[in-house]
């Protein structure tokens, strides 16, 4: 199935809402919001942030996750230097458009509310972890099991995946 044929659906649910329209992507790590998030703004002309941009290191989920209400409703953010491990700048997006947020924290009680549409990618667990391990390797393999930690730890108290108005396999967007 091509790509048009899979995003068909998920672009008329945003088609039939406000507009412009905020868009929260958020599952585990390899799940395939990346992708689909990616997909969604080549096809709309959405600005995207992924909050692998944001994360202060490999400890910074919730703290990431606590800059998303500040990236909707004003386009700016601090991006992290991961080479350096240090802050890495200001960066925005301009605000006037459409805008997807993904990333693993995307979607919290804080969040929720500031946007038109909140998607939750769900894949079992062993894919995740094969999909994660072949994109980034020996850079996040030491790092797995502490960013799974803190993974469910976040999506549990925020109860993110019920927050969600839609959930995907992440299947098909690898």
């Amino acid at each position: 199935m091509s790509d048009d044929l899979e995003l068909g659906p998920l672009l008329d649910r945003l088609g039939s809402g406000p507009q412009p329209w905020v868009l929260l992507v958020d599952g585990r790590s390899g799940a395939g919001k990346t992708v689909l998030a990616t997909r969604i703004a080549a096809a709309t002309g959405a600005a995207l942030v992924s909050l692998d941009d944001v994360y202060p290191g490999w400890d910074g989920l919730a703290e990431g996750a606590t800059a998303v209400p500040g990236i909707v409703r004003d386009g700016a953010w601090t991006r992290w230097d991961w080479v350096a491990a240090s802050p890495g700048g200001s960066a925005s997006v301009d605000r006037a458009g459409s805008l997807i947020v993904e990333g693993c924290g995307a979607i919290s009680r804080a969040s929720r509310s500031l946007a038109d549409h909140a998607w939750w990618l769900q894949l079992d667990d062993a894919e995740r972890k094969r999909r994660a391990l072949a994109r980034d390797g020996d850079a996040y393999a030491p790092h797995w099991e502490r960013w799974a930690a803190q993974e469910e730890a976040f999506a549990a108290a925020e109860g993110s995946r019920e927050l969600a108005d839609l959930e995907l396999s992440g299947a098909r967007w690898s």
